[in-house]
Parts: C-alpha cells; sequence; structure tokens
C-alpha cells in the first residue's frame, strides 16, 4: 500500500528570523527621514497629510499581508539589484545636500525593492493600491506646486475680491495681494491650502479604495473633482481671513484663527468629496434602474 507524503509548499515570504539584517537596514533608512519629514514637510499646512497617509497606509499593508504572503514568490535578482542601484545613490545625495523630494524617493525605491526581493511582482501588483498609495509621502517639489497653483491664486483672488464688493468690503486686488482698508494680504501666504491638493487627492483616494472598490474610471472622475472643490474651498478661506482682518485686525486673521480656518476648510473640501461621490453613486444606482 503506498503512503501518500505531504508536500510542503515553498514560500517566498519574509521571515522575521532571516530578515532582521534587512529590517534593521531599511529602519536606519527611514527613520532618520522620517525624523527630517516631520520637522520639515509634515509641520507645515501643506505637508500635514503626512502622518496621515503613513498610518492609514501602514494599516493598507498590514490588512493585505495575508494576501501578500499567499502569492510571494521571490523577485529576479537582476531587478532588485537595479532598484537598490538607483533608489541607494539618490538617498544618499538627498540625505547629504538636505533635499527632501529625493531623500524621501529613495527611501521609497530602496523599501520597494527590498519587498520585491521577498514577494516578487505578483504580490506587489496584487496589492498596487497600498503601495502606490505609500508613495505620497514622497513630498512634491515646490517649483511644480507653485507651477500648478500660481494660476489658481490669481483666480481666486480675483474672485473672492469680487464677491467681497458685492457686499460693500472695501477691497481690491493687485495680482495676489489684496487690499482691505489698511491691510494689504498676500493670496501666496493666504491661499497655501492649495497646496493640499496633493493631501487631499491621496485620502480621496484612500476613501475610494476603501469604502467604494470602484473602478479606475469612476475613481479618476472623483479625483479630478479634487481641483474645483479645492478651488472653492480656498474662494471660502480667502473671504473669512479677509473679513477677519477687516473686522478684527490683522492680529486676529494671522493668529490661531488662520490655521482652524485652514484645518476647517480641508475638512470641508474631504466632506464635498464624500457629498459627491454620494451623488454620484445614486445617479449610478438610477441610471441602471432605469
Amino acid at each position: 500500500m503506498d503512503t501518500a507524503i505531504p508536500v510542503s509548499k515553498p514560500s517566498g515570504g519574509l521571515r522575521l528570523n532571516t530578515a532582521w539584517p534587512l529590517l534593521l537596514g531599511l529602519a536606519a533608512l527611514a527613520i532618520p527621514t522620517l525624523i527630517s519629514l516631520g520637522q520639515q514637510v509634515w509641520s507645515k499646512e501643506s505637508g500635514a497629510h503626512g502622518p496621515i497617509i503613513l498610518a492609514t497606509g501602514i494599516w493598507l499593508v498590514w490588512r493585505k499581508r495575508d494576501d501578500i504572503m499567499e502569492h510571494a514568490v521571490p523577485g529576479r535578482p537582476w531587478l532588485v539589484a537595479l532598484g537598490l542601484l538607483v533608489s541607494l545613490p539618490i538617498y544618499v545625495f538627498g540625505r547629504a545636500y538636505d533635499f527632501m523630494l529625493l531623500e524621501a524617493a529613495g527611501c521609497y525605491g530602496a523599501f520597494m525593492s527590498a519587498l520585491y526581493m521577498h514577494v516578487g511582482e505578483r504580490a506587489m501588483l496584487r496589492s498596487w493600491f497600498p503601495l502606490l498609495y505609500m508613495g505620497f509621502l514622497v513630498p512634491p517639489p515646490g517649483w511644480a506646486l507653485d507651477h500648478i497653483t500660481a494660476p489658481l491664486k490669481l483666480f481666486v483672488s480675483h474672485v473672492a475680491t469680487q464677491g467681497l464688493q458685492a457686499f460693500g468690503i472695501p477691497i481690491i486686488n493687485q495680482g495676489v495681494t489684496l487690499i482691505v482698508a489698511q491691510y494689504q494680504l498676500l493670496v501666496e501666504d493666504a491661499c497655501s491650502g492649495m497646496n493640499s491638493l496633493v493631501g487631499l487627492t491621496a485620502i480621496s483616494l484612500f476613501y475610494i479604495y476603501l469604502l467604494r472598490n470602484a473602478s479606475w474610471r469612476y475613481s479618476l472622475l472623483l479625483v479630478c473633482m479634487v481641483i474645483p472643490i479645492a478651488i472653492v474651498a480656498n474662494i471660502i478661506r480667502i473671504v473669512i481671513l479677509v473679513l477677519l482682518t477687516y473686522f478684527f485686525g490683522n492680529a486676529v486673521a494671522q493668529g490661531f484663527l488662520h490655521e482652524t480656518a485652514g484645518m476647517v476648510l480641508f475638512a470641508t473640501s474631504l466632506l464635498l468629496v464624500f457629498l459627491l461621490d454620494n451623488i454620484f453613486s445614486q445617479v449610478r444606482t438610477w441610471m441602471r434602474r432605469s
């Protein structure tokens, strides 16, 4: 009588008892970068979304851990070597010369290369969103944000000025400078919330992926609405800051209420995204029924 011998399935998963040197090396890269991000990027309003993305991104990856390990197969060594050869010099250069974009990008590339080495492309493709989502931790270049937001700042300053003039507020605008009574306000500073487009896009994608699991077409449609939502929110923000300055003085407007207005309007932008998603979902349901 033949005896069946069970055959164990080889696993390419990451085992802590053998991978601790790699984990220590990655920690040595990540910890200084996270500290620099906290000091240089996350402490500013435009980068305040960073800790949220880090926490939710780690949770998403942990949530997919079983699926990742089930399909894990060691990656191609030459691709791992190529990824590290590209990522590590970028990290070292960015760290040495204080280029936060390059440092964070190099650290992210090193992590992706190490993950690919242990789980391969199939497992990574099955978990593409959490890995792509973590890429939002890399701060976009300032010149790109300035180039994108410059015309938006001109637009929102003009719209806000026209709206306030309609209600009798003595205000004029000269480019991105608003003159109200004896005060001058720079939209360059007051409209820094336009730089929250990155965080708003990331959190909107997180919401779509987690609660809707929608197609890429629907996701793209909703993400495209982020820009007009951010414009509307920042027009409201400028109006609030102008009114605070006009009625209560510059010290009040540029103090605690200035920061509060930014946080409240970022939350308002998110609520508008959720509202649009609800409307679009109801429209799609109605169209299917009819």
